[in-house]
């Protein structure tokens, strides 16, 4: 597989992302009303879960994330949340089928998980009302975080819960 490319621009707050539990974590997103995710790339900034984490200047509405869950490998080279959105609560467009952000874009974007220059992926899918994130510990993990399945979505670049029965959520 092709490496992941290599950063680009500063790590800055604004683009530092972190997941902690299925309660706390960040996702990238688009800043402007009605962006689509795949525009978002240059100015998609961190927006908290909520407001008890890391430093964190965005905290998403209320409702947004529906449904967590979280996963972790057993040998602590990734970690992952996945789950179900309703978009209309961050004013994205229900109509996005969605985009990948990663290390490279936005600008000095990173996961406190592995550290400036770690791999990362995330995905957030409008018209399915789908997100997903896994940080890896390390720099180039083109396994655990394959930055080249991108068009697959999150069901296959990111396999995880997006089920939630007992809260009748589901987004598979």
């Amino acid at each position: 597989m092709a490496p992941t490319p290599a950063p680009t621009g500063s790590n800055s707050s604004l683009t530092t992302i972190h997941i902690t539990d299925e309660n706390d974590f960040a996702l990238l997103l688009p800043t402007r009303p009605g962006e689509l995710i795949s525009d978002a790339e240059s100015d998609a900034q961190a927006y908290c879960s909520t407001t008890t984490g890391p430093v964190c200047s965005n905290i998403m509405s209320a409702g947004f994330i529906k449904a967590a869950a979280i996963s972790k490998s057993p040998n602590n080279d990734w970690i992952q949340v996945t789950g179900c959105i309703d978009p209309s609560k961050m004013s994205l467009s229900p109509d996005d089928e969605g985009g990948q952000l990663d290390v490279r874009f936005p600008n000095g974007a990173q996961c406190m998980y592995g550290g400036y220059g770690a791999s990362f992926i995330e995905q957030v899918e409008p018209a399915t009302g789908r997100f997903c994130l896994r940080c890896c510990a390390s720099e180039n993990d083109q396994t655990n975080c394959n930055s080249h399945q991108d068009r697959g979505g999150c069901l296959v670049a990111i396999p995880g819960k997006y089920d939630f029965p007992e809260s009748g959520v589901s987004c598979s």
